[in-house]
């Protein structure tokens, strides 16, 4: 078979989806596969290892490993860590599926700010 005969990942995805169980499972990683894709970014334009990242992060290779991986959504603690230690930025919008995307918050929708006085804000909200 030739180069050219091969599907791109994009096809090959497609097909994928076809199939409920793939596409629940890709759904439910999506926030853990951005986080990663995120953090292997930053490592890789940084020169990292995963053992100096984790160095960086105060944490164990082992946990820097697993996030990697992209098989469980990081938690808030997570997020704000990275953001913290590494500038990264994450923004989640949690909601029904029926909302339009790209809502923007209202400062009225605002219930609480939390600045953590290390340049990270998170904003809770509702509405």
């Amino acid at each position: 078979m030739k180069l050219s005969e091969l599907q791109t990942p994009d096809e090959v995805l497609e097909e994928e989806m076809v199939d409920p169980t793939f596409r629940r499972e890709w759904e439910r990683t999506a926030l853990a596969r951005a986080v990663a894709l995120d953090v292997i970014r930053y490592r890789a334009s940084h020169n990292l290892s995963q053992r100096g990242l984790a160095e960086v992060l105060g944490w164990k290779p082992a946990q820097v490993a697993r996030l990697e991986q992209a098989t469980h959504s990081p938690s808030v603690e997570t997020l704000l860590h990275l953001a913290r230690r590494l500038g990264l930025h994450f923004a989640v919008s949690i909601g029904p599926a029926e909302a339009p995307s790209g809502v923007r918050t209202r400062k009225s929708d605002v219930v609480q700010e939390i600045n953590d006085g290390e340049g990270t804000r998170l904003l809770v909200t509702a509405g």
